[in-house]
């Protein structure tokens, strides 16, 4: 497995990453948001359905290490993942549209919005722990691993910020219509990229297990490598705060400088989001040649809080101009694609580190932790954002604009009549209920990144040439 990777496979699978990451970026930064601006729910109700969100990202990251077993006990014709990784994205892309094309009223929606999503967690951990457990069996050799998370994270930033940039701008006095079409044209790219990767990559050959794996032998590959607990405990705290001030950004940038001028604002602030994760996630191995892990570990750690504390004194101590905004998060998304990338080889070593000491490999169990954790984080961080948008008065304002959003889709009213409405609700928004806003969007990935940083400094010690020892005796 030291070998090299055939080109076919590196590039079907790394473009594939487009399509994927494109729908889960919809779905994490802005399903919440189209909740939030198009439903006109009461604050139980929008409580209710981030509650149900919790639940069922809880549900589903624990799902994600079902899922590890039975990938791992598969045997299909086609393959050990692909399989999985096509019924995964056809399923998921079907799930999306109905998300963002149903809409039954007041509790009626929040019934078909928690089976819908917990059906969404479901099918997209059939296409994400496939695809992810594919990546560590292609080569054990840290340069072309490396190599390959580098260019995989490239295609993985286009898609994010495909999304990401074009959603603010189409969505403002438009919302219901332009959420459907953006989730239609979303469902049908994840399900074109994901086939390129089932049908183009070389899955490589692997010995049959004679018994098969069970939730009992699962606990016991967790409970013994402790490197994997390390790591996989870092990364939910990690991707708390790695997706957070996007999903926060939206309401930033309304409450800050109004609804009908914002779609702007959030686009170039998207594009320092991609050029950031881009540049970083890109430039991984380049970086990881000349560093050693814990050196970039540390850097991306000072960078972030140097970032965030920036972030936090805008417009109060920093003054409140665009470009110096824009810069902070560019430093931001930089730090934070790096960070990123580093953790997915630090959780993929952990595979090795387990074989070298039991003598048995596990990709697919191994590597849904790093899924299990984005999950977990995503489902904390959907509790978390409600809970600042509801303490901070911001929802009890915000809300006024998704019955605005509906007439329009109606056709009751002109949209240029909606936004201006809408500038007049967010205009109300007092001081103290952006400061309070501001420091949950601030604080809470702060306290986050902190933790995770210190329990890699204290627990996780596969440094470079403990990984080489590994594969030597591998």
């Amino acid at each position: 497995m030291n070998g090299t990777l055939d080109k076919r496979t590196k590039w079907c699978y790394c473009i594939g990453a487009t399509g994927r990451d494109a729908a889960y970026a919809l779905i994490s930064m802005y399903l919440i948001l189209y909740v939030q601006y198009t439903m006109n729910l009461t604050g139980v109700q929008f409580a209710a359905i981030s509650a149900a969100m919790i639940v069922c990202m809880v549900w589903d990251a624990v799902n994600d290490l079902l899922m590890g077993i039975i990938i791992e006990n598969t045997n299909f014709k086609m393959g050990k993942f692909k399989p999985w990784i096509l019924i995964g994205a056809i399923s998921n892309a079907v799930i999306i549209v109905c998300l963002f094309t149903i809409r039954p009223s007041g509790w009626g929606f929040v019934a078909f919005y928690s089976l819908f999503y917990l059906l969404w967690g479901m099918t997209y951990t059939m296409n994400d722990i496939s695809y992810w457990g594919a990546l560590p069996t292609f080569s054990s050799d840290p340069k072309v691993r490396d190599s390959l998370v580098s260019v995989m994270s490239v295609f993985i930033c286009m898609g994010q910020f495909a999304v990401a940039g074009i959603v603010p701008i189409v969505i403002a006095g438009n919302a219901v219509s332009a959420y459907r079409t953006v989730a239609l044209v979303v469902g049908l790219g994840l399900i074109a990229f994901q086939m390129l990767t089932a049908f183009g990559i070389r899955e490589r050959g692997r010995t049959e297990r004679e018994d098969k794996l069970s939730l009992k032998d699962m606990y016991r590959i967790f409970a013994r490598n402790d490197q994997l607990v390390a790591a996989g405990i870092a990364n939910i705290f990690f991707n708390i705060a790695f997706n957070l001030l996007i999903v926060f950004g939206v309401n930033f940038f309304y409450i800050e400088f109004g609804y009908s001028e914002s779609g702007d604002l959030v686009f170039v602030f998207t594009v320092m989001y991609g050029l950031g994760m881009l540049i970083s996630q890109a430039s991984y191995a380049s970086v990881a040649k000349h560093f050693k892990r814990e050196q970039i570990l540390r850097a991306c750690f000072i960078g972030l809080m140097i970032g965030y504390a920036a972030f936090f004194s805008f417009g109060y101590v920093l003054p409140r101009n665009i470009i110096l905004l824009n810069a902070i998060g560019f430093l931001i998304f930089f730090f934070q694609g790096l960070m990123n990338a580093t953790l997915v080889v630090m959780i993929n070593n952990t595979i090795e580190y387990d074989e070298a000491r039991f003598g048995e490999r596990h990709d697919s169990v191994i590597s849904a932790v790093r899924s299990f954790s984005v999950k977990l984080a995503g489902g904390l961080n959907q509790g978390l954002s409600t809970l600042v948008l509801i303490a901070s008065g911001i929802y009890a304002k915000t809300s006024r604009i998704s019955a605005l959003e509906i007439d329009v889709s109606r056709g009751d009213i002109t949209k240029e009549t909606a936004l201006a409405s809408a500038n007049g609700y967010l205009a109300d928004v007092t001081s103290m209920q952006r400061l309070l806003f501001r420091a949950g969007m601030i604080g809470i990935p702060v306290a986050a990144i902190i933790i995770s940083y210190l329990i890699l400094r204290k627990r996780y010690h596969i440094d470079e040439a403990e990984y080489g020892k590994l594969i030597s005796h591998g």
